[in-house]
């Protein structure tokens, strides 16, 4: 993990988590970007959702996180795009399957229904499981030709 560097960004709901999250990182050795936001003031989690989905899609990063107070509005704004494969985990065992089966390479945290002491396993768990390959390598391709084809319905 060392000098890999991670993007995060939060909402108001997750800005809490976000901020207890940054220590944890750096010691595990990532550079973080911090895209936001800066403080419990309400904001539309879409935005910074989107911030961390277009760097990791756009392979300017491999991975990153997103936080809002349940997880969902972040997990349906990252997973529209290209690429991206963000997985909502409320536990270890979920963050380890979602890169153990599915390469995720968003987390999603709810930052309202997780403690920081179980995101941090949630985190170190996540980060620290390899992809697997195999007969989920051909599940990743099938989602890969679904994004295709509907690229090409687009344009």
């Amino acid at each position: 993990m060392g000098g890999e560097k991670v993007i995060i960004a939060a909402d108001h709901g997750g800005y809490s988590l976000k901020e207890a999250l940054k220590p944890l990182l750096s010691e595990l050795g990532f550079s973080v970007t911090d895209v936001g936001t800066n403080s419990n003031q309400a904001v539309d989690y879409p935005d910074f959702g989107a911030e961390v989905a277009e760097a990791v899609s756009t392979g300017a990063y491999r991975r990153g996180i997103l936080i809002c107070g349940s997880g969902v509005g972040m997990s349906i704004v990252a997973n529209r795009f290209p690429g991206v494969r963000a997985a909502l985990c409320l536990d270890e065992e979920a963050a380890r399957l979602s890169r153990l089966h599915n390469d995720a390479n968003i987390l999603v945290l709810a930052g309202r229904r997780t403690a920081p002491e179980e995101a941090f396993a949630i985190v170190r768990a996540w980060f620290s499981t390899p992809f697997e390959g195999g007969r989920h390598q051909r599940r990743l391709d099938k989602i890969r030709q679904t994004e295709s084809k509907l690229h090409e319905k687009k344009t």
